[in-house]
């Protein structure tokens, strides 16, 4: 099996991440770690020499020596380098959320199905093992609440998007993926605290089958919290994704019956990209593809219109 050349562009916290995965990976999955980008030399060289690997400063030194790429930019980078990745003739992991603006998204998929190269999206908690052990139960959801809250200083939140697109996003991309059905209302308030976007938003979505889902994203929360409740006839399932355990309460008489379901656990970050790796090698279509990203991305904007339109962040 010849090795896909994988490589890295941005050497934060994140980026950081994916070029230790891909290195503890690269023997199993016969991959090669090319390389890691930044524009930030010091912090590229720095990942790059624990990794054994090389580090430029240019994402465009990279075009001719790699197969597939995790791009872990700012969000409004993400056109730019995933697009010239892209005509390059290279595959791309692009972080959440896909881009800026649903033109931006369009182009890419568009010029991804042109030349038949994967685009796959980093929404992380479809490859979280409590997520993939409670599909089986799931029925037909009524009700779901969602609540993740954090700091901004924690684990060096980015701060060139709001707590919409850097955190709700990931529950947004699960709902769309348990209800199968198109946005009727949009209810949301923002609030913004510590950075010039909202840091705190809370909304309610209702979908055309009637299914209403609730959620709280915040980043200015001193406890870190990343839970989903989904209510369904009979029965609601409690799912934390920190810790991978989920629970199923069943009605049994007039009483709930309480479960643990068994998970086997696994981290999400290694799962996701041994996917975006099988996927490249094998054309296959990625869990989160570029349609998926776009469909959140779409559903984020909205909110964010409603919150602006209603002069609700405060």
């Amino acid at each position: 099996m010849d090795k896909l050349r994988v490589a890295v562009v941005g050497a934060g916290h994140l980026g950081s991440l994916h070029a230790k995965v891909y290195s503890a990976i690269k023997k199993k999955c016969g991959i090669s770690l090319i390389g890691v980008c930044d524009i930030n030399k010091k912090a590229a060289k720095e990942i790059a020499r624990k990794y054994n690997t090389d580090y430029f400063v240019d994402y465009h030194d990279l075009l001719d020596k790699t197969d597939a790429v995790s791009i872990v930019v700012p969000t409004i980078h993400h056109h730019k380098v995933a697009k010239d990745f892209l005509k390059a003739g290279i595959h791309v992991l692009i972080e959440k959320p896909i881009t800026r603006t649903m033109e931006e998204a369009d182009e890419l998929i568009e010029l991804a199905g042109e030349k038949d190269l994967i685009i796959q999206v980093g929404h992380i908690e479809r490859f979280n093992s409590a997520v993939r052990a409670v599909e089986p139960l799931l029925l037909k959801p009524r009700f779901i609440e969602c609540q993740r809250l954090g700091s901004i200083n924690k684990k060096k939140r980015i701060k060139d998007v709001g707590v919409v697109l850097d955190l709700m996003i990931h529950d947004i991309d699960i709902i769309l993926g348990l209800v199968h059905s198109g946005v009727k209302n949009i209810e949301a308030v923002g609030i913004s605290t510590v950075s010039d976007h909202e840091d705190l938003a809370n909304v309610r979505l209702t979908f055309q089958n009637n299914v209403i889902a609730d959620i709280t994203a915040s980043r200015v929360t001193k406890e870190e919290t990343r839970k989903i409740r989904i209510f369904q006839e009979q029965s609601y399932i409690l799912l934390d994704y920190m810790h991978q355990e989920a629970f199923l309460f069943q009605r049994s008489g007039k009483k709930l019956h309480k479960e643990k379901i068994k998970i086997k656990k696994k981290e999400p970050l290694k799962v996701e990209l041994k996917s975006f790796i099988d996927c490249v090698r094998n054309g296959k279509r990625p869990m989160v593809s570029g349609q998926e990203g776009r469909e959140a991305l779409q559903v984020a904007l909205d909110i964010l219109d409603k919150i602006n339109s209603n002069e609700t962040i405060l």
